[in-house]
């Protein structure tokens, strides 16, 4: 069976890849096989089409965890891992002093399931929103994998036998509904001590000229910044003027956002956050390729004169 050989099935994917990234890819694909699975065969065919590899691997490290990963919802990237794990060094709760954790446009959970998992246990509820059942599903089995339980699941009072835990709810909802507020589970959480995001905010433009490794299989929904096509592009940051209107009634009085950005959208995103949302201390944060990434803010408690 030449086709199945594994030197075939290298200089396949060499012709698309190059020799170093066909011989990694390759060797991960072999890792990744189990009773039951696809075949190598199958796995290389995918990949030479051009699907990405970890929804073939079905599964992507993000920092100590590893998630699993399925088509269409958005695959996790380096840069968002990057802020995250600065981001738990930033917040540090404890159970003594416990946070609430929104996570809009959750996806697969990445972001708040890796704070659940770098704090200490007791320290962290979170709620991850997503307008895609196929995110929330997705989200809600991470969570599972990474031993992060539903609230309900941790109601009980802890005992030695059943200690503190972070907990993690995901829930479908669309954050630019008018009844997005109007969610029973949402509000009885309110508010939020700290709000993390990773919206969609890619320009139309640039979406046209995305590869088709992303356009054809990633959740246009994850990526778009500007879905109305109806109106006026507005340079990818219609959902950060969306988040922006939502924080005087979901974070909490001195409370902290945190939001990924694209490229060259870090001051027009602070600039919202400051005039739409009130944030004050507001910062940007670059990624390890110098690129400005992360826009952070807190919310001025009520009755301060802070400017």
């Amino acid at each position: 069976m030449p086709r199945c050989d594994p030197k075939h099935l290298l200089n396949t994917l060499s012709i698309v890849l190059g020799n170093e990234a066909a011989k990694q890819e390759l060797k991960w694909m072999q890792q990744a096989i189990h009773p039951k699975s696809v075949t190598l065969q199958d796995m290389v065919a995918r990949r030479v089409r051009g699907e990405p590899l970890q929804y073939i691997l079905g599964t992507q490290p993000f920092g100590p965890l590893t998630l699993f990963t399925r088509p269409p919802v958005l695959i996790p990237r380096p840069e968002t891992e990057h802020w995250s794990l600065t981001l738990a060094d930033r917040l540090r709760p404890s159970p003594q002093k416990p946070i609430s954790l929104l996570d809009l446009c959750t996806g697969s959970a990445c972001i708040p399931l890796l704070l659940c998992h770098l704090s200490p246990p007791g320290s962290i509820n979170a709620c991850g929103v997503d307008i895609s059942q196929d995110a929330i599903s997705l989200a809600r089995d991470n969570a599972a994998h990474c031993r992060i339980p539903l609230p309900e699941e941790s109601s009980t009072p802890s005992t030695a036998e059943s200690p503190l835990r972070n907990t993690f709810l995901p829930l479908l909802a669309d954050i630019r509904s008018p009844d997005f507020l109007n969610s029973a589970s949402l509000r009885r959480r309110l508010p939020f001590d700290v709000i993390t995001s990773n919206p969609p905010y890619i320009p139309r433009a640039d979406y046209d000229r995305l590869s088709p490794s992303v356009k054809d299989y990633e959740d246009i929904r994850a990526l778009l910044g500007d879905p109305d096509p109806e109106i006026p592009s507005n340079n990818g940051l219609t959902f950060y003027h969306d988040i922006a209107k939502l924080l005087p009634d979901l974070l909490a009085d001195d409370g902290l956002v945190a939001v990924e950005v694209g490229e060259g959208q870090a001051a027009d995103v602070r600039w919202i956050f400051e005039q739409e949302g009130g944030l004050v201390d507001t910062e940007i944060w670059t990624d390890p390729w110098e690129k400005e990434r992360v826009v952070l803010g807190h919310k001025k408690p009520q009755g301060s004169s802070k400017a």
